[in-house]
């Protein structure tokens, strides 16, 4: 690709850029059976845009059942061009990166009982990265000072992949909803590593996910 002609053609080329990858946000996706009780969060960081929660302890539980994750099929799905196989591929991630990080608060369960939650993930939607151009802009004259500003504000890159799901938290023993929440999860704007790959970001969004959940449950 050929260099800029300009550095105002470049920052040009940037803005336009960025207008057309404007980020989505996650819903109150109706096909969830937390739907009816998930409300805006409030939180400016649009992450975590929707939850409920109820006055829990969660120092009660000692154990954990981490249902295998489901693909979400609902029309207001927020995949964005990720294959059949991509979205299977990310949610055996998904299932891999929630059940260690959970092992390190939590002892393993499958079966339901006294002291044993249990984690329903549903993975509501990805957007892959575009190749080559979402590691190019973290070093374009126009992208790079771009992907700076957006790092340092905690939102996304440019052509940069994210990953949206949701998670609900029960008592196994009651089946009480405990809590829940949809998110979006994407790795910092200047991650190089993270852009090289079309699902690499997103499963970088599911590491940071996955550690999140883990912070929730040991507040």
């Amino acid at each position: 690709m050929k260099r800029f002609a300009s550095p105002v053609a470049a920052i040009a080329l940037a803005l336009s850029l960025a207008a057309c990858s404007a980020p989505t946000r996650p819903l109150p996706y109706t096909g969830l059976d937390s739907s009816p009780v998930l409300r805006p969060s409030g939180k400016p960081a649009g992450r975590v845009p929707f939850e409920y929660s109820s006055p829990t302890d969660f120092k009660r539980y000692s154990k954990v059942l981490v249902e295998q994750v489901t693909i979400y099929r609902g029309p207001d799905n927020q995949f964005e061009k990720v294959s059949e196989e991509g979205k299977r591929e990310l949610a055996r991630y998904m299932q891999a990166e929630f059940g260690q990080a959970l092992q390190q608060k939590f002892a393993n369960s499958s079966m339901p009982g006294p002291g044993t939650l249990r984690i329903a993930l549903t993975l509501t939607g990805a957007k892959p990265t575009k190749q080559f151009l979402g590691t190019f802009t973290k070093f374009d004259l126009g992208g790079g000072p771009y992907n700076v500003v957006q790092s340092i504000r905690g939102k996304e890159g440019l052509m940069s992949g994210s990953v949206s799901y949701a998670v609900e938290v029960y008592d196994s023993q009651t089946n009480e909803l405990l809590a829940a929440y949809v998110a979006k999860q994407y790795p910092s704007a200047m991650n190089v590593k993270a852009s090289i790959g079309a699902l690499s970001a997103s499963k970088t969004g599911l590491k940071k996910g996955a550690a999140d959940l883990l912070a929730r449950l040991d507040s």
